[in-house]
C-alpha cells in the first residue's frame, strides 16, 4: 500500500468515526449518552493510571479569585521561566521588572521527593450572549496538575500544602506594598516607597540590633502565639521629643518585615463601630500606626471635661452665633478609651493576624496607663536626643564620613546640647553640589555650641525660679508661724 493510499484509508476511518459521533450526539437519548460516557471514563482509568486536579482561577458564587490559583501561579513562576518554551511577559507590580509565566496550553515538569509531576496552564473560551454587535468572549483560566495515582496520598496531602505555603510566601516577598490612610471608616492607599531602613536610622547599634531581633522573632512566631493562645500581634510605643525619628522608625520596621502600613487618623473616626470596621479591613503582615496619640484624642477623661466646658461656653453665646447641634456633634470623634483598647487587644484584634501596632507620642506621661501597659504596648522604645553613635550614622549617611578630626569636638558637645537627630541632619545636609564636608561639620559645631548655651541659660532661669519659689514658701511659712 502506497503512502497515498494509507492517508486515504486513514481519512476515511476518521470521517467514519466523526459520522458515528455525530449520530450518537444527535439521536441517542441524553440519559443513555451520560451512562455510556460514565463507564467509558472508568474504562479509560485502567489504561491511563494518572490523576488530574484542576485549579480554576475564579471560584464561588461571587467569582472571587482563588487563593490556591494565585499561590500556584507564584510557585510556578521560576519553573516556568526556565522550562517552558512559550512564555507570557508582563510588567511587575514595582514597574521595574518583567514577570514571565506560562503561555496557554504550556506544560512544565516538577519533581517533588523523587516523584515527577506535570503542571499545565490552559483556558476555556466561550462566547456569551450580549446585546452588542461584537461578541463577548468569556475566558476561564486554570492550572491542571497530573500525577500517577499511586502517589495520591503524598500529592494531595503534603505536596499541595507545600505549594500553597511556598506560593503565598513568594507572593508576600514580591507584592507591592501600600501606605493606607483612613477617611472615616474607609481606607485609601498609595504605593509605599519610603527608603528608610535600620541602617539609616540614627540610633546606637546595640539598640537597633535588639529591636530588629525582636521584630524578626515576632514575624516567625506564628506557632508560638497559637500555642500560648494569644493573638499574633505585637505593640510598640515610640516616645520622645519631636524630631527624634519616630516616623522614620515606623518606616524602617515596615521595610524590615516587608509589611504594609495603615496610618490610622483617630480624629477622622466617628465612633467605636467605625474603628472596628477599619480594623476588620486591615490585612495581615501590616503595621498599624497611630502617630501622636496624645494629640489625636484625649482618652484619659480630661477630654470630656474640656468638651463639657466648651459646651457651656457655646450655650452662653447668642443663639444666632451658635452652630447647629448636628454640626457641633460632628466636630469631635466619639471614640472612647474602651473602644481603642478593644481595637488593640480585644476579640476583633485577632482577625487577620501578624500585625505590629505602633503608637508614637511626644509626651508619654499624658497617656492612660491602661493604654500602654505590657500586653498592649509590649515594647517601649525611647527615642531621645542625638548621641555620638547616632551622629556617626548620620555623618556616614549624609557626608559618607566614618571618621574626621572634628568628630572629637562634636562628641564633647553633644551630651550638653540636647539636639535632635533631625536638627543634626539639617546641618549635615549638603547645600551645594561641591560642598566640603568640613564646612557642614563646622556648621554643626556652631549649632551645638549655640544649643549648649541655650540649655545653660535655661538651667539658670529654672534655678532662679526654684530659688524664688523656695523663698516665697519660706516667707509664707514664717508669716504663718508669726500669726500663731
Amino acid at each position: 500500500m502506497t503512502p497515498r493510499d494509507t492517508f486515504a484509508h486513514l481519512g476515511s476511518i476518521i470521517a467514519s468515526l466523526m459520522f458515528v459521533w455525530a449520530v450518537f450526539q444527535q439521536f441517542f437519548p441524553y440519559q443513555l449518552r451520560k451512562y455510556i460516557e460514565k463507564y467509558s471514563q472508568r474504562l479509560v482509568t485502567f489504561v491511563f493510571p494518572y490523576i488530574q486536579i484542576t485549579f480554576n482561577e475564579f471560584t464561588g458564587e461571587r467569582l472571587m479569585r482563588s487563593e490556591a490559583y494565585t499561590a500556584i501561579e507564584n510557585y510556578l513562576a521560576s519553573t516556568s521561566s526556565t522550562q517552558a518554551k512559550r512564555l507570557k511577559a508582563d510588567i511587575g507590580r514595582n514597574n521595574q521588572s518583567v514577570v514571565l509565566s506560562m503561555d496557554d496550553h504550556e506544560e512544565v515538569e516538577v519533581e517533588f521527593q523523587g516523584i515527577k509531576l506535570w503542571w499545565a496552564y490552559g483556558k476555556h473560551v466561550s462566547k456569551t450572549q450580549s446585546f452588542s454587535s461584537y461578541p463577548v468572549t468569556d475566558e476561564k483560566r486554570y492550572y491542571k496538575l497530573t500525577f500517577h495515582k499511586r502517589h495520591r496520598d503524598l500529592i494531595i496531602g503534603t505536596y499541595l500544602k507545600h505549594v500553597v505555603k511556598e506560593g503565598k510566601a513568594i507572593g508576600v516577598r514580591n507584592r507591592q506594598r501600600n501606605l493606607y490612610t483612613n477617611t472615616g471608616y474607609r481606607w485609601s492607599h498609595v504605593v509605599f516607597e519610603h527608603p528608610a531602613t535600620f541602617d539609616t536610622v540614627a540610633m546606637e547599634q546595640g539598640r537597633k540590633s535588639e529591636i530588629m531581633e525582636d521584630l524578626i522573632t515576632f514575624s516567625k512566631a506564628e506557632e508560638f502565639y497559637a500555642r500560648v493562645g494569644r493573638a499574633w500581634k505585637r505593640g510598640y510605643l515610640l516616645y520622645g521629643p519631636p524630631g527624634t525619628g519616630k516616623s522614620t522608625m515606623v518606616a524602617a520596621v515596615a521595610n524590615l518585615l516587608s509589611y504594609d502600613i495603615y496610618d490610622l487618623e483617630l480624629t477622622a473616626v466617628k465612633d467605636n463601630t467605625e474603628l472596628r470596621k477599619l480594623l476588620i479591613e486591615t490585612s495581615g503582615k501590616s503595621v498599624i500606626v497611630i502617630e501622636d496619640i496624645d494629640c489625636s484624642l484625649d482618652l484619659t477623661g480630661q477630654r470630656r471635661k474640656k468638651t463639657e466646658k466648651e459646651e457651656v461656653q457655646e450655650e452662653t453665646k447668642d443663639p444666632k452665633q451658635r452652630p447647629p447641634k448636628d454640626e457641633r456633634e460632628s466636630r469631635t470623634s466619639q471614640v472612647t478609651l474602651s473602644g481603642l483598647l478593644n481595637f488593640i487587644d480585644g476579640l476583633w484584634s485577632a482577625c487577620g493576624g501578624e500585625r505590629v501596632i505602633v503608637f508614637t507620642t511626644n509626651h508619654v506621661e499624658k497617656l492612660d496607663p491602661a493604654l500602654i501597659r505590657k500586653g498592649r504596648m509590649d515594647k517601649h522604645i525611647e527615642l531621645s536626643y542625638c548621641g555620638y553613635e547616632a551622629f556617626k550614622v548620620l555623618a556616614k549617611n549624609y557626608l559618607k564620613l566614618e571618621s574626621h578630626h572634628l568628630f572629637s569636638r562634636i562628641a564633647t558637645l553633644l551630651p550638653d546640647a540636647k539636639m535632635t537627630p533631625a536638627d543634626v541632619a539639617e546641618h549635615l545636609m549638603p547645600k551645594t553640589a561641591r560642598g566640603d564636608a568640613e564646612i557642614y561639620l563646622e556648621s554643626l559645631i556652631k549649632g551645638l555650641e549655640l544649643a549648649k548655651e541655650k540649655e545653660r541659660l535655661k538651667a539658670m532661669e529654672e534655678g532662679k525660679e526654684k530659688e524664688s519659689s523656695a523663698k516665697e514658701e519660706e516667707i509664707a511659712e514664717m508669716e504663718e508661724n508669726s500669726g500663731r
